[in-house]
């Protein structure tokens, strides 16, 4: 099955903790700290491969998670650091953030990476804490949780030359003609439900040539599975338009390729901008010869370079793919999207934020900087405690407190630690 389009949820590993111990060693009756410091968590990783051609993978599992990174150990050993998850996606994969449907990469390029999740560095072991005044520091800091994201994957096809036109004007029969592609043909509308891709060798040469399934009037809008489809031609460095000139189905060439381009312009301005090649396909089945040379000068007047083709006996087809192959030698590569979100920027987290609230008569602090406090402060430790009051008054929390007016015996919470404040 053909997918284009996945959501998944994105966990990278935490940080270890700091470790606790001290030197015990003989003769060495009363060793300093020597706890180690935490690994750091596993980052997720997106590599581009080729050999991926949908993104089935992600249909059914959703969700990923980097292991986290080793507590630290004794004798001032830090803990070994997680591992990178790496997920293939297939090459030419857009990922954005789900939250703001921004570009974080474009993993177009065989062998591409892009750290799209960052792991929590490790804390810091006790050793670390020891001065001079304090010689047994009793704990150590927590490690840091890893970058959550939730994000989309939207896989643009690469290729070459992408086929467009209204269903059944002959766009599959082309392909199938001129490469191994073997995409599936029936004298019916919508018989070609995804894209199909073909490698076709010519003159020395081989390009990529994308069946895209047949647009409608409104695709732009979503009728029929129109946003679907013209996703996959924004890659596309040159578009064969084909249209039925048989008028064996009683329509007017004219109109279908108005219809198209218009449908173009709704969906992405850029794409009329793209070097367009007009094919009028099914010529030894054309029953009004008026309306053919009519629908030839429209075109030719429109500044279009104009072929005369059948898929099915291959008439003119040799000629049109001369001029693809010459006009392919001059146009640049695939568009290549811009990222639109920097992770370190968008990530950045105030870590020594907090916030004071008046909850009836109790001074709630919380905040990054509270949570990090609580989390490596051992409250039955006269040291780790005076690590603690220092650490608050540093940060200005005291000088906060006061302003808001609090009193001494007033009720002071952390976390879920509560203290009665005292001048």
């Amino acid at each position: 099955m053909f997918v284009d389009t996945a959501k998944i949820f994105l966990s990278a590993g935490k940080g270890g903790n700091g470790h606790i111990s001290f030197r015990r060693e003989k003769y060495v009756p009363a060793g300093g700290p020597d706890g180690g410091d935490g690994g750091n968590g596993g980052n997720i990783v997106f590599e581009a491969d080729s050999s991926m051609t949908t993104l089935m993978d992600f249909r059914y599992k959703k969700k990923y998670k980097a292991q986290n990174g080793e507590e630290g150990k004794a004798l001032n050993c830090k803990g070994k650091s997680a591992p990178d998850l790496v997920i293939k996606v297939p090459n030419g994969t857009i990922v954005r953030d789900a939250a703001t449907n921004r570009i974080i990469a474009d993993m177009t390029g065989e062998g591409k990476t892009f750290t799209v999740a960052r792991g929590g560095n490790g804390g810091w072991g006790n050793q670390r804490f020891a001065t001079p005044t304090r010689q047994a520091p009793k704990f150590a800091k927590p490690g840091q949780p890893g970058q959550e994201r939730e994000v989309v994957l939207e896989l643009k096809l690469l290729a070459d030359v992408g086929l467009v036109g209204f269903p059944n004007v002959g766009k599959s029969t082309l392909l199938s003609n001129v490469s191994k592609a073997r995409p599936k043909i029936a004298n019916y509308h919508f018989t070609t439900l995804q894209p199909n891709l073909g490698v076709i060798s010519w003159r020395d040469k081989s390009f990529v040539m994308a069946d895209i399934p047949g647009l409608i009037e409104g695709a732009s809008e979503g009728a029929g599975l129109g946003l679907d489809f013209l996703r996959h031609i924004e890659r596309t460095r040159l578009l064969v338009h084909i249209v039925d000139i048989s008028g064996i189905e009683g329509r007017d060439p004219i109109e279908d390729f108005t219809v198209i381009c218009r449908e173009l312009e709704n969906y992405s301005p850029l794409l009329l901008t793209r070097e367009q090649i007009i094919v009028g396909n099914k010529a030894d089945l054309v029953s009004d010869p008026e309306l053919y040379k009519e629908f030839r000068d429209f075109v030719m007047e429109s500044g279009y370079s104009f072929f005369d083709i059948s898929a099915v006996t291959g008439k003119g087809v040799d000629k049109l793919l001369d001029f693809i192959v010459q006009k392919l030698d001059t146009l640049p590569p695939s568009p290549v999207y811009e990222s639109e979100m920097v992770i370190e920027e968008d990530e950045e987290i105030d870590r020594n934020a907090y916030e004071i609230k008046n909850n009836n008569g109790v001074y709630e602090v919380s905040g990054p900087f509270v949570d990090r406090l609580i989390a490596s402060v051992n409250f039955g430790d006269d040291d780790s405690l005076a690590y603690f009051q220092r650490s608050i008054k540093k940060r200005g929390i005291i000088e906060d407190l006061e302003q808001r007016g609090i009193k001494e015996g007033d009720t002071v919470r952390f976390g879920d630690i509560e203290f009665d404040f005292v001048l």
